[in-house]
Formats: C-alpha cells, sequence, structure tokens
C-alpha cells in the first residue's frame, strides 16, 4: 500500500507529502487496507476453527485495534491498560488473552470483572493470586498456562521468549504439577495452554518444534483426566524488514494441523502482532540540517529515538527513502534525531540519496512497535497518527502539545 508514482510516494490513494504538509512531521502514517489484508491472508491459510487475537503491544492505537475487531479479532493483552483499550475499540472482552509475567492483584480483579477469555498464567505464585482473586470476588477464573518449551527461534535475543533463560512461562519440566495443582483450586477453570517462543520469526520450523512439544504434554494431561479446549499458539510471525522471506503462511497452518491432529475440537488461538501491522507504517520525518565532521556526513532529522526507538534499542533495520525521488546521487550518511544521546539514529553509514534541508524521508516498516514504544524523553511531544483508507486521512491521534507534556504534574 506505499509505492511510488513519478516518484513520489503514496499511500493507498494519497501523497505522503500532502500529508506531511498538513498535518507536519514526524508523524506516523497508516494503511488501514493493509492491515485488512494481512489479517485476511492470515485467517484464511488457518484451516483449523481458530481465533485471531491482535497483539495490542505492536500497535495500541484505537483506530487500528478497531480495524481488527471489525473483522472478528480478539486481543492479546499484557496490562489493564491494554483490555481498557481494547474495550474501547470494541473488542469483545470473551475474545481477550491476558498474557505477561506480572500481572498485579488490580489488573487481575479488573480482567476477571470484565469476563476476559482466559489468562495465560506464567508461575505458581500467579495462578495462586488469580485463584485468591477470583474467590473474594466469588467467580470463576478461565486459565491457560504459558509453557515454556525451550526452543530455540533463532531471532534477536531481545525479542526471544521460548528458550529456558527466559523470563517467561512455566518450565516445561514444571507444567504438569501446574495443572495438577489448578485441577484442585475452586476458583479457577483450565481451558487452555499456551506457548510463545519469540517474535520476527521468518522461518516457521522453530514453531513446529514447539507445537510438537505441547502436544505430548496435552496428551499427558488427558491421561491424567485434564481435556484443553484451546490451544493458543501464541505470535512471533515475521515480515520483511531487510532481505527477510515472507513466512510461509500454507507450511505454518501444516505444521499446526499435524503437530494438533489428535485434538480436532480445541479451539487455536493465535496471537499475531508485527505480522499484522509492521509493513502497514511508516514514520515520515524532515531533514533539519545537514554537516559534515572529519568526511562523514549526517543528516539530522527532526524525528528522533523517543518517537521511534527499534535501531537504537535493537539496532534494528528499517528501510529509508525520500518521499519525493529526485535524480541526484547517493551519499553515505547516518541519519540522526535532536535528542542528546550518541544512539538517536535511525541508520548508520547508510546509502541514500544527496538529501536537502527540509526533504521528507519515510522510514518504513513502523508500524509495529513504533509509536506504541515512543516517549517523551528530552520532553518531547509525541507525533501524531494518522489513518488512510483509499483516499481519506483521518488523524487518529493527534500530536501532542506542551501542556500535554506536564499534565498530572505539580509542583
Amino acid at each position: 500500500m506505499f509505492f511510488y508514482k513519478n516518484n513520489e510516494l503514496y499511500v493507498e490513494d494519497v501523497k505522503v507529502s500532502d500529508i506531511a504538509l498538513e498535518y507536519k512531521t514526524p508523524i506516523y502514517i497508516y494503511s488501514k487496507n493493509h492491515f485488512e489484508n494481512q489479517y485476511k491472508k492470515l485467517d484464511q491459510k488457518i484451516t483449523r476453527k481458530h481465533l485471531i487475537c491482535f497483539a495490542l503491544k505492536a500497535n495500541s492505537n484505537l483506530a487500528v485495534i478497531n480495524t481488527f475487531a471489525k473483522l472478528g479479532a480478539g486481543a492479546d493483552v499484557v496490562s489493564a491498560g491494554e483490555i481498557f483499550r481494547a474495550k474501547k475499540a470494541g473488542i469483545d472482552t470473551t475474545k481477550i488473552v491476558f498474557s505477561g509475567v506480572g500481572k498485579t492483584q488490580e489488573e487481575i480483579k479488573y480482567a476477571i470483572e470484565n469476563n476476559i477469555l482466559m489468562f495465560n498464567v506464567e508461575s505458581f505464585e500467579e495462578l495462586e493470586e488469580i485463584e485468591n482473586v477470583a474467590s473474594s470476588l466469588g467467580k470463576i477464573a478461565q486459565i491457560s498456562f504459558r509453557v515454556n518449551p525451550n526452543v530455540d527461534p533463532k531471532t534477536h535475543p531481545y525479542i526471544s521468549t521460548g528458550l529456558k533463560k527466559n523470563k517467561f512461562g512455566i518450565s516445561y519440566t514444571q507444567i504438569i504439577d501446574a495443572y495438577k495443582l489448578a485441577n484442585q483450586m475452586k476458583h479457577v477453570r483450565i481451558k487452555g495452554i499456551q506457548f510463545h517462543i519469540g517474535s520476527q520469526l521468518t522461518d516457521v520450523s522453530p514453531f513446529f518444534e514447539a507445537q510438537l512439544k505441547v502436544a505430548n504434554i496435552m496428551k499427558e494431561l488427558l491421561s491424567l483426566g485434564i481435556k484443553l479446549d484451546i490451544i493458543d499458539i501464541g505470535g512471533g510471525l515475521g515480515v520483511v524488514y531487510e532481505n527477510e522471506q515472507e513466512p510461509d503462511l500454507d507450511q505454518y497452518s501444516n505444521f499446526i494441523n499435524q503437530a494438533f491432529k489428535d485434538f480436532p475440537d480445541s479451539l487455536i488461538v493465535l496471537e499475531p502482532g508485527r505480522f499484522l501491522v509492521a509493513n502497514g507504517g511508516i514514520f515520515v520525518t524532515k531533514v533539519l540540517y545537514r554537516k559534515q565532521n572529519e568526511g562523514k556526513n549526517f543528516y539530522i532529522v527532526d524525528g528522533a529515538m523517543n518517537d521511534l526507538i527499534r535501531p537504537s534499542l535493537y539496532d534494528a533495520y528499517h528501510k529509508i527513502e525520500p518521499v519525493v525521488k529526485k535524480n541526484v546521487a547517493k551519499v553515505q550518511a547516518d541519519i540522526v534525531g535532536p535528542v542528546c544521546e550518541s544512539g538517536d539514529f535511525f541508520a548508520k553509514s547508510r546509502e541514500i540519496d544527496n538529501l536537502e534541508r527540509n526533504d521528507l524521508v519515510s522510514i518504513f516498516s513502523s508500524g509495529a512497535y513504533g509509536f506504541t514504544m515512543a516517549s517523551n524523553y528530552n520532553s518531547r511531544c509525541r507525533p501524531a497518527e494518522v489513518l488512510v483508507d483509499k483516499d481519506t486521512v483521518k488523524v487518529v491521534r493527534s500530536r501532542e502539545t506542551f501542556e500535554d507534556l506536564i499534565r498530572g504534574e505539580a509542583i
């Protein structure tokens, strides 16, 4: 949905430069049709009975969540705030799964009161807390356990979650004991099992390895009289940022069918985030200044690491191109922001068109973990977000003001 026509970058039917001119920079621009197409593509490939729960941590804008809600999606959340957002955006709370290792008592209470589908429980003590809170409310909390299958997802160590050294889930060796304990409790009801081995996986074979381990757990549980209605296979499907191959969705679906063939009636829950939204968004920023230090070129732009932190945090690659292409020579330059940190960069030694002051550049693949990870560091106002649907442009989050910066503070 992002393409060049006559050297001008478009999002759907709208010139990106027109959006930047009207709503200023830096700015996030999303394509609604990309989001819808990605959802439908995944939905059609999974042949088992399933529920797609959009992972709100990837992009928690209300309009983005609502786009998926209208398609029938649920939500994968990791905080009470995300439950609140999901509700506001039109997600049915009975389609919400609550993940995360550190759910507070208040968050557990809020989730139970809102009748969510289930908690993905990640420790024995969390299980006890859920039992106690549910008992105090006189209710039954539905749970699954997140098992850590100790499978190497072959991804960046910061977004690997399924190895025994990671903080997530209950170990493969303890998971049966966890189910036995829960099965004796009065105020929790066992619904399923969940696993999530990591993010940005384009090779789907690690999923299969984990799925086979989980299927073996399910068989052992069944022998103990514990039947699971839900198999939550997590998220993690990757996207193309640079030279990656798109994940093979046919193989992914076949793996699910093979691994869980003995459990045909169980609902498959998927928790995609990045896969649905990453390449449906760009971050547009403007060149403020150019300079050379000892022959090294710098483009200083008005966006910064507080707006889009992935390059600084993960050394993540994002394609960067001028919004309006010109017939000019290429140069090698660092593209950096105004924040007072050496880590404030979007690219280092990147070959790019020789830019001039006030030229616009697009940082692609910014629809996931862009605005959701933004901050007010250096007392910078967070940027606006706009959603484009064909030729319609809507501001779905206004640019922050100075008053927004100090809201809630007092002297």
